[in-house]
């Protein structure tokens, strides 16, 4: 593989999803999914427009990146599933970000990020990270296990922590919760912003536009370490029980 991979990178953990195509961190396109659309009819033909848009086949891909989980259940199995299918058929090696790992690179550096996502019934998909920056990439380090939890034992769980990035579309349901978390503890509390000087107290980032593009960012990583997978070894990451097991 060359020094600058051609990366197709899938994330199909949230709704609507994205696809990002790229070498190496420079994008060549990009899209977003439909929220209101299933994935199952419009993945292919996001795939597709990207290679278009970039000029390429998806015979010149090197290496295949996706979303591994937590997210939606449907999303994550129709994302791996045409992941492993592409990657096996042209043989090439695939790695799989935990969803929660690349929200939290979005939002760049801090001591203390926690990534949200909804896991449904208002609860949500929580993990706090370090992110560090080196040589102009953001380095994410998980500090606790992923967990799936509701909004108040989140508080219970991150409220001693007097400095937060909160990211993602977790955190922007759980907004007024956290909001009045931290007016109760006496901590600043504002929108994030990358231009801003101050970074004191709790801050609420955006759900990044393309998660995508952070996912094949950390797949890129992995690539240069020497850690990619098998089309076989991938598998989702669900930290909780579908409904359907929960119901038997």
């Amino acid at each position: 593989m060359s020094e600058d991979p051609l990366i197709l990178s899938l994330e199909t953990a949230t709704l609507g999803g994205s696809v990002w195509l790229g070498r190496g961190r420079l994008q060549l396109a990009a899209r977003r999914g439909d929220p209101l659309v299933s994935q199952s009819s419009s993945l292919l033909a996001d795939i597709d427009h990207c290679l278009q848009v970039a000029g390429v086949s998806v015979a010149e891909i090197d290496l295949f990146a996706c979303a591994s989980g937590p997210g939606s259940f449907t999303g994550l199995r129709i994302g791996i599933a045409t992941l492993k299918a592409l990657a096996a058929t042209l043989d090439r090696p695939c790695v799989g970000i935990p969803t929660l790992r690349a929200v939290a690179h979005s939002a760049g550096p801090s001591a203390a990020t926690v990534a949200l996502l909804p896991a449904g019934r208002g609860e949500v998909f929580a993990q706090l990270f370090s992110v560090s920056s080196v040589s102009r990439e953001e380095i994410v380090k998980p500090v606790d296990t992923p967990a799936h939890i509701p909004p108040e034992q989140l508080i219970e769980k991150y409220g001693g922590l007097s400095e937060i990035r909160w990211v993602g579309s977790g955190a922007q349901l759980q907004r007024g919760i956290i909001e009045n978390a931290a007016l109760a503890r006496d901590f600043e509390f504002a929108d994030f912003s990358s231009h801003a000087g101050d970074t004191r107290g709790w801050m609420i980032a955006e759900h990044p536009e393309n998660l995508a593009a952070n996912v094949a960012a950390l797949a890129l990583q992995s690539s240069r370490e020497g850690i990619t997978q098998r089309a076989d070894q991938l598998h989702a990451i669900y930290v909780r029980p579908s409904d359907a097991e929960l119901a038997k």
